[in-house]
């Protein structure tokens, strides 16, 4: 079908009230019409829609439009009604319609009434429905979210994988493949499937310059996220959660937090689901807490920021949920809060899979690690992997470390040194590995292949592992190194990384932040640093003082880490006391009054900007364990019985009651410490923690014994000495 640029013009205005097209919109639309396969590139927000749209409402026929997500249909379908004001103009074809339904559906599509079906691959496939397109007139198909085609990609969905069968089966007609995260990997391999590798590619730029790119350590990640999002009052934004359970708790602290926030996941009932969605799109919502089940095709384009709780399993995931904000050309702001320890549970997800699905799986968590770890421009970065150029120059300031850079190396000698590393190696060995060798460090693999090694075995051994991961890392991205995908990520040199090694030039480079230096745990045992040490010093000083005028330990008021919280977060009030790490309500009214008016007069005197709006009101516990554990000792039942019943270790168990007497609930334990050792041996240690400054078990371990106490017994008798002396 031939038009003219002037007609297309005409019903881009009519049709969309669009007065031009965006990017290279016209002319995939005119390739398309021309009866031609497309295969369309686009980042979020950059109107791929429109691309197989318009040209379905001004052809002979109906298009087919394959997409994952029921929301994602019926979202475009009512904007598509909209502007026709004819419901029969686009339908949707799933399993949640009824027999009439269906049957008013395919009626519409006979009669010529429908021109955009959006079909799941999973109803395209049945006979009835296959026989049924055969009948018709199909103008082309459209392949929404492609990437799901490739193994490679985010969000691989296997049958995807049949839809260029299925299409030969209905009959043949153009294909218009359209995602916007696609690696070049995962190009070629959605069109090699669908038998399009001769078919115009449009690649436009991932770049979205109005957005922020940001990663932060994360530490208490609630409090750092409420803190985020009360400094955005009234701004729509998405927090993201790996798994439902998280979302669930997420949202609920944000709503005991003053914050208008609703979760979303594929657990939720479909109507709660449909109405949470709604809220927020009509801006009576402020924050949506989400799984990535949340936000494909989904049209707000005032979301001024995303956060993600955890890091995201790929960057292609990453893009498209980040790729969310600011669709109004507005700024929008992303920020990713990062801890190692997530990377172990991504890692977690992949047992039990497919050792070639799993390979992909790490492969994919690597690149986000190294994108999260890196100190070079995000940007930069983020577009290298989508195969596009970037000069970093042109970022301006819109990521975390080119608005705050770091001090720059040079780095020729050490680029140098990796890339003949690699060479010597023989290309036997992924980026993890290969960091190990230049260290000098070995494992079963490397011994295998030590005899090939010759000198680069420890040639780099006076640097660290970190910093030889962001060698290979910054190597990879200006391409003196390249990951061999086939072979599951193995480095080999390039020809420029050849060239390197003859004739060297100057290198500057950045050692990459140590994001496991400053990530910290919640947990009442973890010592931290206090943000404020004058502070801290002084809070020392008057625990000291008060410990000896009621005869206990300092400890026992409050421990080391409370000490520190209170040093972060200014609490000035009793409410805002209880809720420091290790102290509760009954804690912050025993010893508190002194410390609070300490602190009051401290911020008034320095002028402290207190961040008293991030003082997290905790979500009264909906865990079982606490209230079992404490029902079971009432009930002298002893450690192996209780821990059974919960599915715990013993170790776990005690974890777990270590917990709860920090936070000021007492735990009846005699039945268990009396039948465990003589009273002479309680009263022992009793009294070791009494004259401690700081009653920690490992202090405890190294005075005792091990023949004389084992480590559960003094764990037990630690958390005796807390609860009846401390609480």
């Amino acid at each position: 079908m031939s038009i003219s640029t002037e007609t297309l013009h005409k019903n881009l205005k009519d049709i969309f009230g669009f007065n031009a097209f965006r990017s290279d919109q016209e002319e995939i639309i005119i390739n398309l019409l021309d009866g031609n396969d497309s295969m369309v590139i686009m980042p979020t927000g950059g109107g791929k829609s429109m691309c197989y749209q318009l040209p379905a409402l001004i052809s002979e026929g109906c298009a087919i439009v394959v997409s994952p997500l029921i929301a994602l249909m019926k979202n475009q379908v009512d904007v598509l009604r909209g502007h026709y004001h004819n419901e029969s103009i686009a339908h949707v074809l799933n399993s949640s319609l009824s027999k009439t339904q269906t049957n008013q559906v395919k009626e519409d599509i006979a009669s010529g009434k429908t021109k955009l079906l959006y079909v799941a691959p999973e109803s395209l496939v049945k006979k009835e429905n296959t026989e049924f397109f055969r009948s018709v007139k199909i103008s082309f198909y459209a392949i929404d979210e492609a990437h799901c085609i490739s193994e490679w990609g985010h969000d691989f969905r296997p049958e995807y994988r049949n839809l260029k069968r299925i299409i030969d089966d209905i009959g043949q007609a153009p294909i218009i493949a359209l995602t916007a995260t696609a690696t070049p990997k995962v190009r070629h391999d959605i069109m090699k499937n669908l038998h399009m590798l001769d078919s115009k590619l449009f690649l436009d730029s991932f770049n979205r310059s109005n957005l922020f790119y940001e990663i932060q350590p994360k530490k208490d990640v609630a409090k750092q996220i409420i803190q985020y999002i009360n400094n955005r009052k009234g701004e729509s934004g998405i927090v993201y959660c790996l798994s439902r359970k998280k979302v669930e708790e997420i949202a609920e602290v944000l709503q005991i937090n003053g914050i208008n926030a609703l979760p979303y996941h594929a657990g939720l009932e479909a109507k709660k689901r449909v109405a949470h969605q709604e809220a927020f799109l009509m801006d009576d919502c402020d924050v949506i807490v989400a799984t990535i089940a949340f936000g494909m095709g989904i049209d707000k384009p005032d979301i001024r920021f995303v956060v993600h709780h955890d890091i995201p399993k790929s960057l292609e995931g990453y893009y498209q949920e980040t790729g969310r904000a600011g669709r109004d050309g507005g700024k929008g702001d992303l920020i990713t809060f990062y801890d190692y320890k997530d990377i172990e549970k991504l890692e977690n997800f992949l047992q039990g899979k497919p050792v070639a699905e799993q390979e992909v799986g790490r492969l994919l968590i690597m690149e986000t690690i190294a994108f999260s770890e890196t100190s070079m421009c995000r940007r930069k970065y983020l577009l290298h992997y989508f195969g596009e150029e970037f000069d970093a120059v042109k970022c301006e300031d819109m990521c975390d470390n080119c608005k705050n850079p770091k001090e720059k190396i040079e780095g020729q000698d050490f680029i140098k040194l990796l890339l003949k590393g690699v060479e010597g190696a023989r290309g036997r060995f992924k980026p993890k590995e290969m960091a190990r060798i230049m260290m000098g460090e070995s494992n079963s693999l490397i011994k295998q292949n030590m005899s090939q090694l010759g000198d680069v075995f420890g040639t780099g051994n006076d640097k660290s592992l970190g910093f030889w991961h962001s060698i290979i890392r910054q190597a990879y991205v200006k391409q003196l190194l390249t990951k061999e995908i086939e072979s599951y990520g193995l480095l080999k040199v390039t020809d420029s990384g050849k060239e390197f090694i003859k004739e060297p030039y100057s290198f500057m480079i950045t050692e990459d932040h140590d994001y496991d230096s400053v990530a910290t745990s919640s947990s009442g045992n973890q010592k931290g640093q206090a943000a404020d040490p004058l502070l801290f010093k002084i809070l020392k000083d008057l625990r000291k003082k008060i410990a000896k005028k009621v005869g206990l330990p300092p400890a026992i008021l409050f421990m080391e880490p409370s000490l520190i919280d209170m040093a972060n977060q200014y609490p000035i009030t009793m409410e805002e006391l209880a809720q420091v790490q290790g102290v509760g309500t009954g804690k912050a009214k025993k010893y508190g009054l002194e410390f609070i008016s300490t602190i009051k007069e401290y911020v008034e005197e320095h002028e402290i900007d207190r961040p008293q709006d991030i003082v997290v009101r905790a979500v009264a516990s909906k865990s079982s364990n606490k209230i079992y554990i404490i029902q079971s000792l009432d009930k002298k039942l002893c450690i192996d019985d209780i821990a059974k019943g919960k599915g715990l270790s013993p170790k776990n168990l005690l974890t777990e009651m270590e917990e709860i007497v920090e936070k000021g609930t007492r735990l009846n334990l005699d039945h268990i410490i009396i039948d465990m050792m003589e009273e002479e041996e309680r009263e022992e240690i009793h009294d070791f923690f009494k004259e401690t400054e700081e009653f920690s078990f490992d202090e405890a371990r190294v005075e005792f014994d091990e023949d004389e106490f084992s480590d559960n017994e003094i764990r037990l008798l630690r958390i005796d000495f807390i609860s009846k002396v401390a609480n």
